[in-house]
């Protein structure tokens, strides 16, 4: 895929302390570069050389700063809205530049370093028509959320405008997409037309095949002055080319019951699920560390029959859904729901099974290690039980044990974690903490 449609036409009324209306909100700068050329040297980088700017407000200095593009090693060329057309609307009138089945588009506001190829290759294997780049982010409760099944095909969406009464899954949709070239023929020309309104929800509710590819990759909106300097910070630490899943990833791999929310035996119930102490600033803190904070639990209560995988879910909503009202974030939730012993009476024969994935087996770590390319050896796993050290040891992880929840007490194993803290917080704390020389 060489070709990217950026969306740069927008007058950026939230940025006015710093474009003062003077210079256009995709060249606003950061660290004295303006967003646009960040965006253009990333999509170099993967390949992408061939690029189209769609320009209104003020889009002459966008087409003085970079011409034809030739001093960035692409070629520019460029679509003036004469009118405002909304965040679609100039696609009724790009297909004739196209020459491949699917393109990029990208909004001019945001700055991401992802490997691209592994986004394509996910549209291609689901032959998508509109692949929209979701994750996880510190603020779902202000944000466009995207409701997606289980093969990730997309449902439908929860918008930020909506009253949120239930417990919600953080999916963000990241204004990033891969779409194909036939979603240009559904704008009409010089017609002003919403993206997500307009057109993917129509496509959700006809049951189209759009889908959201799910990583935990950098890209944020960079709309207001806040962000913007918080993006500055990250850029200068290194953190937001770090996350590109071409590099090696570090993680903490996290225990759920026990470790995160407060014991009580096997959790059925949302009602049930209550944050140990400390949770929220622990994830918060790894959130800004550039290790990933991924789940990986057992839950034999699917395979038990006290709950469904639907009563699971609602669950782990409520523990996004807490998160997320603090700032806090997970890069994965995988969970294990069989258990191989039988006889209990209200058991899921589906879910009586031996299997790889249950701890101290590895299973779901060693599929997070393939999908996010995590170093073993720089990571580590935090619970509560001698099944969580053990399954460290399995993998090769470092290993710390919490004194919440069974504190090491369950004696299923004889092993010595690398490290006990007193809770989650404190295990983090040690972690981060800068190494001596």
């Amino acid at each position: 895929m060489k070709q990217a449609v950026i969306m740069a036409g927008g007058k950026g009324t939230r940025l006015h302390a710093i474009t003062n209306d003077e210079i256009p909100k995709p060249m606003a700068p950061i660290l004295g570069k303006p967003i646009l050329e960040w965006q253009i040297e990333i999509l170099k980088s993967n390949q992408v050389s061939q690029i189209l700017i769609v320009t209104g407000h003020l889009g002459e200095q966008i087409e003085k700063h970079f011409e034809n593009g030739a001093k960035y090693g692409v070629n520019i060329s460029y679509y003036r809205e004469e009118q405002p057309l909304g965040s679609a609307g100039a696609l009724g009138e790009v297909k004739e530049w196209l020459s491949e089945n699917h393109f990029l588009l990208v909004y001019g506001d945001v700055i991401f370093d992802i490997d691209v190829s592994k986004m394509e290759r996910f549209h291609r294997e689901k032959q998508s028509s509109a692949t929209l780049f979701v994750h996880p982010n510190s603020h779902p409760y202000d944000s466009d959320l995207v409701i997606a099944n289980e093969a990730r095909r997309i449902t439908g969406f929860n918008a930020k405008t909506n009253k949120r009464d239930d417990w919600y899954n953080n999916c963000v949709n990241a204004g990033f997409y891969i779409l194909n070239k036939e979603i240009c023929d559904l704008v009409k020309k010089k017609q002003k037309m919403d993206l997500e309104k307009d057109l993917l929800m129509p496509l959700a509710a006809r049951e189209a095949a759009i889908y959201a590819y799910s990583s935990p990759e950098y890209i944020k909106d960079v709309g207001t002055p806040e962000r913007i300097a918080a993006v500055s910070e990250q850029l200068s630490k290194g953190l937001v080319a770090a996350r590109n899943l071409k590099n090696k990833q570090k993680c903490v791999f996290l225990d759920r019951d026990g470790t995160i929310n407060q014991h009580k035996g096997l959790i059925s119930r949302d009602l049930d699920f209550v944050l140990e102490v400390g949770v929220i600033e622990a994830i918060k803190q790894l959130n800004d560390s550039g290790y990933l904070a991924i789940v990986i639990t057992n839950q034999p209560v699917v395979a038990r029959g006290l709950c469904s995988l639907e009563d699971l879910t609602q669950i782990h909503n409520k523990m996004q859904t807490l998160l997320g009202e603090h700032g806090a974030y997970l890069d994965d939730i995988l969970f294990c729901p069989h258990h191989p012993d039988k006889g209990y009476p209200e058991e899921n024969p589906v879910y009586k099974m031996n299997c790889t994935c249950r701890k101290p087996s590895t299973g779901m770590i060693d599929d997070c290690i393939r999908k996010y390319n995590i170093d073993a050896a720089s990571s580590w796993i935090i619970g509560d039980t001698t099944i969580d050290i053990q399954t460290g040891r399995n993998v090769g992880l470092l290993t710390a044990l919490v004194l919440t929840g069974e504190a090491g007490k369950d004696g299923k194993y004889d092993v010595q974690a690398d490290m006990s803290a007193e809770n989650l917080l404190e295990a983090v704390n040690a972690i981060l903490k800068p190494k001596t020389p």
